[in-house]
């Protein structure tokens, strides 16, 4: 009896071992709460475990074909993404743990060449992994993996793809007056000796809001107790924060080439970091992006103080990316999320009909809340402006929190854009693309210093499925939607998170604490009702090579899209020369100016045999779920082109509203596989007497956008916001829809700046 008790003891200790070690059969682990079907074994590998680049080419014959209308002159239209994450990045690897919603394992650097070779078939991409999150062996299997796909891309002067690397600087201000923003810094060579030894990244909050370097960014234990089965995938999250900890940072004052190679370098602004990469000497191109998203840029964000001297480098920021899969941020509006009074004080502005305050919403839902407590109407209207004074108290994001247990529901669409396309979460007009080229600083008159950017696309992707833009499929997987997986899942961080309770009063600045504002916070919930497919870079480039493309990007003859490859031409007619858009000249005649935009190629379903052929039937299931871009041989029609002037300050105190003129121009098109011409001219320039830029919008005819409605907000007969439908990133939105709404897929023309030149 006893050794028969000590067995079934033994068996029952092996039995548990096995269970715990994810060793078991599948269904022995469906009596957990928290199972859920993983067929394939998407967790078998980590992003700690390097994979190579598949070996094979795409035929020559499809590489040419894309340059068949794609060509004029000594030039072709080349597409490619700048702005590409892989699981090295911090928030991508948090994303891909199994119980997140949509989650399909570990993406590394080697999927993004796989996928943008053969899935997506764009000609370049660059690797933008965050600085702030590598480590040095993660920078160095970058380099490697971009290396390799240039390897198996053939002929480098005409490769079937051309990769690059560089890493994104992911600075993020506690205030306005200390924020600017992510940029991207690329690099034009992939050799380890033309590239800096180690990534620069930010100091402060930056990307350490999801892992800081440091053992408390550890995710629980746990988590491969309550899912035995990807226990490792868990474990290595945290080995990898502990490698992130493990590197020391590098000492200050010291050139960045005489610091170890093992070493953790940070710098505060973009001037820092400009002096670093001059330390460095490398060509170099730093990209600003997502300028406009709230979600990370403090309340009345902007140019102005980023404007100087020692934060200007117009030889390293001449792009700029003007929309991506995290929301367009383009244009400029006339709304604020707070704004000062006579006195100086933080006050909530009122509702405009292009815009509710999160601040003026506070007050709504605490109003809302004391009435239904009871309390008279005189007490709750003092309770809702104490609420929204202590909302805009707030310098940093976390206004939101001064609410106390709020759900995601009661902001409706409070802080967005309502009449801008595909805009950034919680919109921040001041940073747009177009207040940064409306603005001047005019210390020195005779020298004034403003921006000159080209326009590109991206998709910053956190899955490496770069240039994912090709068609308007599978949310969870073309966009950066996520959250948890199940109610189970939920309940487990929730359990963790510093939430207040449900109250009827506000509280002030002193009593939140940011830090407690985590990612499955209800503004990340609203966030992803903003997350799109990607957009694209498209470069005029004089070869397939990767010196033709970077020499492209550094004229600025560039242009973006929101995922489809829109044909676009943009040029100034002169007497004796075509300029093609990017350029700067001055003239004091009337400009004019030639555009010519042929819509993209509509999609075929699925992949085309070609790549079903050269990719291994799992590989190609994970990155795509069985949709690549497959062109047919039938162009959606281009219905309009837009015009957008802006007269940059003449002085500091004209308003920028006033000198940004969007619309124009607006051109109809008449339906054509050939697309549309426009020619216009300006015959108030010379009269003016002052610089001016002109870009164009081109716009396809509309067809279903994933999240094209963002909230799906509903409005009472008086354009009040009374309800919305979240798309949200989590079990609560079905995996398989789409949340689709109609829009015009678009491309922005680069600027052509033409600077008045005044009479001798």
């Amino acid at each position: 009896m006893l050794q028969r008790t000590v067995l079934v003891i033994v068996a029952l200790v092996i039995a548990s071992l096995v269970f715990f070690m994810g060793a078991a059969p599948d269904i022995a682990y469906r009596v957990l709460p928290g199972y859920f079907p993983d067929p394939t074994q998407a967790w078998d590998a980590t992003p700690l475990d390097a994979r190579d680049v598949s070996g094979d080419r795409l035929p020559l014959a499809v590489v040419r074909q894309r340059l068949v209308d794609a060509t004029r002159a000594d030039k072709q239209i080349l597409f490619g993404d700048t702005h590409v994450h892989t699981t090295n990045s911090a928030d991508a690897f948090m994303y891909s743990l199994p119980m997140m919603h949509g989650a399909s394992g570990a993406y590394p650097p080697a999927y993004a060449c796989d996928y943008a070779r053969f899935i997506s078939q764009l000609d370049f991409y660059f690797l933008t992994d965050h600085a702030e999150s590598f480590t040095p062996s993660q920078w160095r299997d970058g380099i490697e993996s971009v290396r390799h796909c240039n390897r198996m891309a053939g002929d480098p002067m005409n490769p079937d793809i051309a990769a690059f690397i560089g890493w994104e600087w992911t600075q993020v201000g506690a205030t306005a007056q200390g924020h600017y923003g992510h940029h991207n810094v690329l690099f034009k060579d992939d050799q380890a000796d033309l590239l800096p030894a180690r990534p620069i990244a930010a100091t402060g909050m930056g990307v350490a809001t999801v892992a800081a370097r440091s053992g408390s960014a550890r995710q629980s234990g746990l988590l491969g107790l309550l899912d035995p089965r990807h226990r490792d995938y868990y474990a290595s999250y945290n080995d990898w924060v502990m490698q992130m900890a493990a590197v020391p940072a590098c000492e200050t004052g010291i050139a960045s080439p005489d610091l170890p190679v093992e070493c953790f370098e940070a710098v505060a602004t973009p001037g820092e970091l400009f002096a670093k990469l001059d330390e460095w000497g490398f060509e170099t191109m730093v990209v600003p992006h997502g300028t406009s998203w709230g979600f990370y840029s403090p309340p009345n964000s902007n140019w102005i103080h980023q404007l100087t001297a020692d934060n200007v480098d117009a030889d390293k920021t001449k792009l700029i990316e003007v929309y991506s899969g995290h929301g367009n941020s383009e244009q400029y509006r006339d709304f604020s999320a707070r704004k000062r009074n006579a006195a100086g004080d933080w006050v909530c502005p009122p509702p405009q009909a292009n815009y509710l305050p999160s601040c003026w919403q506070a007050g709504e839902i605490i109003l809302k809340r004391c009435l239904a407590d009871g309390d008279s109407a005189k007490n709750c209207q003092l309770r809702a402006a104490q609420a929204r004074h202590n909302f805009v108290q707030v310098d940093g994001v976390q206004g939101f929190m001064t609410v106390p247990g709020h759900v995601a529901e009661e902001w409706l669409d409070a802080g967005q854009a309502r009449d801008i396309y595909l805009p950034a979460f919680n919109y921040r007009p001041q940073k747009s693309v177009q207040a940064g080229l409306a603005v001047r600083n005019l210390d020195d008159p005779d020298n004034p210093l403003g921006y000159r950017w080209g326009f590109i696309g991206s998709t910053d992707t956190h899955s490496a499925r770069a240039g994912n833009g090709f068609k308007q499929l599978q949310r969870l997987n073309t966009s950066d939607a996520t959250g948890v997986r199940s109610e189970f899942w939920r309940d487990v961080f929730a359990s963790s998170a510093v939430v207040s309770e449900y109250g009827t009063q506000s509280l002030s600045a002193d009593q939140i604490d940011p830090a407690s504002a985590k990612i499955f916070a209800s503004e990340f919930e609203r966030t992803t009702s903003f997350l799109n497919v990607g957009g694209i870079a498209a470069v005029h480039s004089q070869g397939r090579n990767r010196e033709a493309i970077w020499d492209a990007m550094q004229r600025r003859e560039v242009y973006g899209t929101s995922g489809h490859r829109i044909l676009l031409w943009f040029d100034l007619q002169q007497t004796n020369a075509t300029v093609p858009m990017g350029s700067v000249v001055k003239s004091n005649t009337t400009p004019r100016f030639q555009v010519e935009a042929i819509g993209s190629l509509k999609q075929l379903p699925g992949c085309p045999d070609y790549v079903v052929d050269a990719l291994e039937k799992r590989h190609l299931e994970k990155m795509s779920l069985g949709e690549c871009y497959h062109p047919s041989d039938e162009r959606y029609h281009i219905a309009r082109v837009e015009v957008v002037k802006i007269r940059p300050q003449a002085s500091t105190d004209e308003d920028i509203g006033g000198l940004i003129k969007d619309p124009w121009k607006v051109f109809d098109c008449e339906p054509s596989p050939l697309g549309c011409k426009v020619e216009f001219e300006d015959p108030d320039f010379v009269a003016e007497g002052r610089d001016a830029l002109y870009y164009v919008r081109a716009m396809e005819e509309p067809i279903a956008t994933i999240n094209g409605a963002n909230l799906r907000t509903h409005y009472d007969p008086d354009g009040k916001a009374v309800g919305t439908d979240m798309c949200f990133g989590d079990y609560r939105t079905d995996a398989d829809d789409d949340c689709h709404a109609v829009h015009n897929q678009r491309a922005w023309s680069s600027p052509i700046f033409v600077d008045y030149r005044h009479a001798k």
